[in-house]
């Protein structure tokens, strides 16, 4: 095991590190010097004194944010001459002018830098002078080295100012955008970030916007997608009518009015709309997509709608506005203007604003016609399937969902869908899915690394390339079951590759010798690091805090391959980058049929009652939705430990108490019935005890349930006990772990801890004995954090 904790202090004076991400999701501008090679101080500008010449070297995410002309714009003020280029390692500066001037150019370049840029570094160096007047922009500079690219960004409101002004030349303009704004990573092909390496490269700028993209006094100097009604792209829809331009938009508000479902092209890929409101139109929706009961996602115009549907409050309602727009979870209001099938069965509703000005104009300016005020906004496939990018591809595989196209001729060079976020009861953002708006927003590492790829899990796959002390995670790309997805993963690993000139020299995957990621990996011919699921959980969290000793890694999940070939998920290890070692975990269950037991709460629940030496009396809810014949085939394999793989999942345990209570017995999307579960106890008031529960014997919990249901007791009750029964024995194995180790730092991990009631139950009980208690920030708990594990296990460990 290693020691030592390695924290870097951002701005915001937190540990995670500078150069990750505020809470809402945007780059963080580091605003103190962070000048190595001369010292700079806050400067007096009165001197005057022979000129000096300097070399700046600016890194991090300083391309596509307008950093350039703030460059310009500062050294003209100062009155300094030179020039500034992209460079491969970022933006190269040379400086010329009296001291003090230079002096106060080299303070304010960190502490004035625009909204969306992120300073890593900055280098200088003196150079000789030149005598030179004037300050240029000059071509982007070829080399070796590495940039970053900032993730795409919500209009910005003097974009939306202006769509809205009739006045305006770019008045409803679908694709307006500035240098402070708009899409940056979905259309990047290749760095460094000039407009001939993005895909608006297809689009030449018309005289006035070629005018303003060189006028130093214009926001939108150098703004690289900058475009007009004159210039393009163009906007078009398809279906039963077609339309251009204005006509296009008008008549999807109008189609959308009337119930239809609309294919809309957004930054990474298509939407599936329709109004929110209408329950036929959600209805149909759902049928055609094949969702089952799980959840859809909505956007509202502004953020006081967004309230009228959940409860919002402030901290929510920063990380809603804030530029990265992702859709937050909040707790659902009743009664609701929604359509019931929007959804069913879950305790949140999942909002957004719109972060286009193709979105802002499907709610209509003033003196419009009504439209929709909420309307469903959902990933553009079939479910299961990966999101569409390519606008013929929409036209096959959306057909029998859409009723109508409406896109546009801007080709997408990644598909990136909508992120997903919880905040804590603390304010703090939990990602549920970390995608548009964050990636590929780097991560600073606590230790460094050397180049590696790693590919993730099979559900909710991401990959990570890591190298130094930095890793890129990808836009989440979803489950591996499809062709479609595996081709989408390989798009996304040689875009991201592109954009970070990360060459790895190893690969990390899954120990599961069945994921399709792992076999990827193993074709792939680089040496290979297989890493432990639970271990690279643990991992992501440490990188993402900063941390470089061991840690107490509680990680709770659904599925992960385990050491001895059992399927873990309910585990307390002791654990750093170099290894881990297991202290507790859920006591074994029988898995009957791998996956037609999660697909199939009740069998779960058979399993752990058989496993508790508890019989299947027909009083039991879980036993009575099953069919005779179900029960007999169950029995007898259950007996026999037919297809019946060991799992200490915590996942499993909580499908099994769903089913058991009642709530949940076929689910119909990943952890539905967890979810559903965790409904259920939000509605008891006042509980305070929870059931007797020790990770290592759950039958006296699950007789204790038992007892409860044949009492007559309320469902939402019990399952408040449950979960007051699980953070209890959190707390219990993590007071006995300590006292074996010493170690007082806790990291809650894996896919159960996007639970909020679990979540914060946890926390404060840890809290309450004297833990150091963290959870995800940055990247999901569940397995789209997983790739930021194996990548810093693997290249930390690695020996070529």
């Amino acid at each position: 095991m290693t020691n030592g904790l390695v924290g870097r202090v951002s701005r915001h004076g937190r540990n995670p590190r500078a150069g990750s991400t505020t809470p809402d999701g945007s780059a963080v501008s580091i605003k103190q010097p962070l000048v190595s090679g001369s010292a700079v101080a806050e400067p007096d500008t009165t001197g005057s004194h022979r000129p000096v010449r300097r070399l700046i070297e600016v890194g991090g995410v300083v391309q596509g944010v307008g950093f350039r002309p703030f460059v310009h714009t500062l050294a003209t003020e100062l009155g300094l001459s030179g020039q500034v280029a992209n460079g491969p390692a970022g933006a190269r500066i040379e400086i010329e002018g009296g001291p003090d001037a230079v002096a106060a150019f080299c303070h304010r370049l960190t502490a004035d830098a625009p909204p969306l840029a992120d300073i890593v570094s900055v280098a200088t160096s003196e150079m000789p002078s030149t005598g030179g007047t004037g300050f240029a922009i000059v071509p982007s500079a070829a080399g070796h080295g590495r940039t970053l690219i900032p993730p795409d960004a919500a209009t910005c409101d003097a974009c939306l100012t202006e769509l809205a002004d009739p006045a305006d030349r770019r008045h409803r303009h679908p694709f307006i955008t500035c240098t402070d704004c708009g899409p940056r990573f979905t259309i990047t092909t290749a760095m460094p970030y000039d407009r001939a390496m993005t895909t608006m490269a297809a689009f030449p700028m018309c005289p006035d916007c070629a005018a303003e993209y060189t006028d130093p006094s214009d926001r939108r100097f150098h703004a690289q997608p900058i475009a007009c009604w004159a210039c393009g792209p163009r906007l078009r829809l398809t279906g039963a009518v077609r339309r251009e331009g204005g006509a296009a938009l008008a008549e999807a508000r109008r189609m959308l009015a009337a119930g239809a479902i609309v294919a809309v092209k957004g930054l990474g890929g298509y939407h599936l709309v329709c109004d929110a409101t209408a329950p036929r139109a959600v209805g149909e929706l759902r049928r055609r997509k094949a969702r089952g009961d799980k959840p859809f996602a909505v956007m509202t115009p502004d953020a006081d709608t967004a309230a009228r549907l959940g409860h919002l409050g402030p901290a929510e309602r920063r990380v809603l506005m804030g530029r990265s727009r992702p859709i937050v979870l909040l707790r659902r209001r009743s009664p609701t203007p929604l359509a019931p099938q929007v959804c069913p069965g879950s305790p949140d509703i999942g909002v957004m604003l719109p972060y286009t000005p193709l979105h802002r104009l499907l709610f209509g300016l003033p003196g419009d016609p009504p439209a929709p005020g909420v309307l469903v906004v959902t990933s553009g496939n079939v479910s299961g399937e990966p999101l569409v990018t390519d606008d013929r591809e929409a036209l096959r595989r959306l057909a029998g969902l859409a009723d109508a196209w409406l896109w546009h001729d801007r080709p997408i060079a990644v598909a990136c869908d909508d992120s997903v976020v919880r905040v804590r009861a603390d304010g703090s953002p939990l990602p549920i899915r970390r995608s548009r708006g964050f990636a590929p927003a780097h991560i600073r590492l606590p230790v460094a690394v050397r180049p590696v790829l790693a590919v993730g899990g099979d559900l909710k796959n991401t990959l990570c390339l890591a190298d130094g002390d930095a890793a890129w995670l990808s836009a989440h790309i979803g489950d591996m079951d499809s062709l479609a997805a595996q081709h989408a993963f390989e798009r996304a690993e040689g875009h991201l590759r592109a954009l970070t000139r990360v060459e790895p020299v190893r690969v990390a995957a899954d120990r599961h010798p069945g994921y399709r990621s792992a076999r990827w990996a193993r074709r792939d011919g680089r040496p290979l690091t297989l890493v432990q699921h639970h271990h690279a959980h643990i991992a992501s969290a440490m990188a993402e805090h900063g941390l470089d000793e061991p840690v107490l890694g509680i990680a709770f999940d659904g599925t992960g391959y385990g050491d001895d070939g059992a399927v873990w998920g309910g585990e307390v290890l002791l654990a750093d980058y170099a290894g881990h070692r297991r202290l507790a975990h859920l006591a074994y269950a029988p898995l009957p049929g791998g996956d037609a037991a999660v697909r199939n709460p009740c069998r779960m629940a058979l399993a752990h009652l058989r496993a508790a030496g508890l019989a299947w009396s027909p009083d039991l809810p879980c036993a009575a939705t099953c069919p005779p014949e179900e029960l007999r085939l169950l029995e007898v394999q259950l007996a026999r430990g037919i297809a019946c793989v060991p799992t200490s999942s915590m996942g499993r345990l909580f499908d099994a108490v769903s089913s058991l209570v009642g709530v949940c017995h076929r689910a119909g999307y990943e952890a539905q019935a967890a979810v559903e579960l965790e409904a259920a106890a939000l509605t008891a008031d006042g509980v305070r005890d929870g059931y007797p529960f020790a990770l290592e014997n759950p039958a006296p919990l699950l007789a204790a349930i038992v007892a409860d249901l044949r009492a007559g007791t309320a469902v939402p009750l019990i399952a408040a006990r449950f979960h007051l029964a699980v953070a209890g024995a959190v707390r219990t194995a993590c007071r006995k772990a300590h006292r074996s180790t010493g170690v007082r730092t806790v990291v809650l991990t894996g896919g159960v801890f996007a639970n909020a009631l679990l979540d914060e139950m946890c926390t404060a009980g840890l809290g309450e004995d004297g833990f150091t208690v963290l959870g995800h920030t940055v990247v999901p708990p569940g397995d789209g954090g997983l790739a930021l594990g194996q990548a810093v296990i693997a290249g930390h460990l690695a020996d070529d």
